[in-house]
């Protein structure tokens, strides 16, 4: 058991810990909204208290190789799905096997051959993407594996810089302190708010340099956002570091249930995205912004979209001139199929479908190191295989069932999966992957959460951020943009942070 908790740590100094780290949180920014659970909206029904987030009280040792390894690949895989976003007619190809099981796969490319039928006005894209990792341990010793490819609202950049942070703040002034010193830390700063809005900043400076025609309006970065956002701290430290730049980049936080209220397309071909203030006074001018890019912290999932005039605002935004982070496509490009058929191995009787777009090029080989073993739920071979594995009672305690979905808490867990796949007609299942659990080694660490601390066995995972701006041809702009630790008590089968179920936490670093 690798430990991260320093031996003889006394009752005295964890409360010491507790004190100093919430201090350090709510001083920078290190928050979340409070669950209901714990400050009820009858308590606070302004919406005014935040509280700390959910943070480890020492860095997690994590493999400095694996880490490593993890950093190496980004850029690559960022131009990988690039090529895949661009790529309709893969796209089209795996969407068509999803469209009469999965509703929201469906809409979602509904609304792209609406905007291709009238013909885009547009080709830029911009990924503000996060590719997440476990350690895996077996014979051959330790390497990350990857869980997933975000596409869209890949969250915790800004959380990410501030944890990170803390954890320095404590190598430096309590730590050593402590009666049983914790030596030789190694925590890297995340320098991901920083860079996911430097990303941002350049779309917007190319928009202005490419897509606009005369300067009747300035223009603005508008986040697309969900009612009710708890995690909003974290947003808005990348909008801070917007605000930031030399001359300062205007971004507005409009939700996605009220884009057609207050956005409109100008006349014309370019179709420009016109922004209205909600508030227009006469001495706040200017009262109207042109949008040179759209960032979604939502729209990822379902719940986005309750009706009809839902999906017309995205195809509202989608037909306009606004650089989109993302588009239809490259959110497709994130659909679970898409990393599954990317993951399936060579086996001698055809190129891999990752050949298609990595074309033999070396930058791409080390990308398949990280693959894991992830199954389609379909009836081909392959398919109705993993459908035997994933019904048997104790074969599937090795697996993980888990729908075209981003947002967390949609994945059903080893023995669940049986009864799950129970309660959907099997006509269904092929809109599912099955992934063979990766197994890091154990770890012990302590989460400090709503004020208490939790002590014992924990599993971390490894995001790293890439911000990538491209267009029907290139990639324009592709960079690694820090990193995220999540943690979460190994008993947990969920990470979300801001859901309750995982933690902020940084590397320590250890050879």
């Amino acid at each position: 058991m690798v430990s991260s908790i320093p031996s003889g740590l006394s009752q005295d100094e964890r409360h010491h810990l507790v004190q100093v780290a919430k201090d350090w949180a709510a001083a920078n920014g290190l928050a979340i909204r409070p669950p209901p659970t714990v400050v009820s909206q009858e308590v606070d029904p302004e919406g005014v208290l935040a509280i700390h987030a959910p943070v480890t009280l020492f860095p997690s040792r994590f493999p400095r190789s694996c880490f490593e390894q993890a950093r190496s690949v980004q850029k690559a895989y960022n131009e990988l799905y690039a090529r895949v976003s661009r790529d309709e007619e893969f796209l089209g190809q795996l969407v068509k096997e999803l469209v009469d099981v999965d509703d929201f796969v469906a809409n979602l490319w509904r609304v792209h051959q609406r905007v291709k039928e009238e013909g885009y006005v547009h080709e830029l894209s911009l990924g503000l993407f996060r590719s997440d990792y476990m350690v895996h341990e077996d014979e051959s010793g330790l390497q990350v594996k990857q869980v997933e490819f975000n596409t869209i609202a890949s969250s915790f950049g800004g959380l990410a810089t501030q944890t990170s942070l803390l954890h320095r703040f404590l190598a430096a002034t309590e730590y050593p302190r402590l009666q049983a010193r914790v030596k030789d830390l190694d925590v890297p700063k995340s320098d991901s708010a920083t860079l996911l809005a430097r990303g941002i900043a350049t779309a917007f400076e190319k928009y202005n340099t490419t897509l606009s025609r005369g300067a009747e309006r300035p223009r603005c970065v508008l986040f697309i956002v969900q009612d009710g956002e708890r995690n909003i701290f974290d947003q808005r430290h990348l909008e801070y570091n917007l605000s930031g730049e030399d001359p300062p980049i205007p971004v507005y936080r409009l939700p996605f249930s009220e884009i057609l209220q207050h956005t409109r397309i100008a006349e014309g071909p370019r179709r420009e995205l016109i922004y209205t203030l909600p508030w227009s006074l006469e001495w706040a001018k200017p009262t109207e912004y042109e949008v040179a890019v759209v960032y979604y912290r939502s729209g990822y999932g379902p719940g986005d979209y309750p009706s009809p005039e839902s999906w017309e605002a995205r195809y509202h935004v989608e037909r306009s001139a606004a650089i989109k982070c993302p588009t239809i496509l490259t959110q497709l490009a994130g659909m679970k199929k898409v990393q599954q058929v990317l993951a399936t191995p060579d086996t001698g009787d055809a190129p891999p479908v990752h050949a298609r777009f990595t074309q033999g090029q070396p930058e791409f080989k080390p990308l398949l190191d990280t693959f894991t073993n992830i199954y389609p739920m379909d009836t081909s071979p392959a398919g109705l295989e993993a459908r035997r594995k994933a019904t048997d009672p104790e074969l599937c305690k090795s697996f993980v069932l888990k729908p075209q979905r981003e947002g967390g808490g949609n994945n059903f867990y080893r023995t669940s999966i049986p009864e799950y796949l129970k309660t959907i007609p099997e006509d269904h299942w092929n809109s599912y992957i099955l992934m063979e659990l990766i197994t890091p080694p154990p770890a012990t660490n302590i989460i400090l959460r709503n004020g208490k601390l939790e002590e014992g066995g924990i599993i971390s995972e490894l995001g790293i951020y890439g911000t990538c701006l491209w267009n029907n041809e290139k990639v324009l702009h592709n960079e690694e943009a820090g990193y995220l630790l999540r943690t979460k008590g190994d008993k947990s089968e969920e990470g979300g942070v801001a859901a309750g179920y995982g933690c902020m936490d940084s590397c320590n670093l250890v050879d």
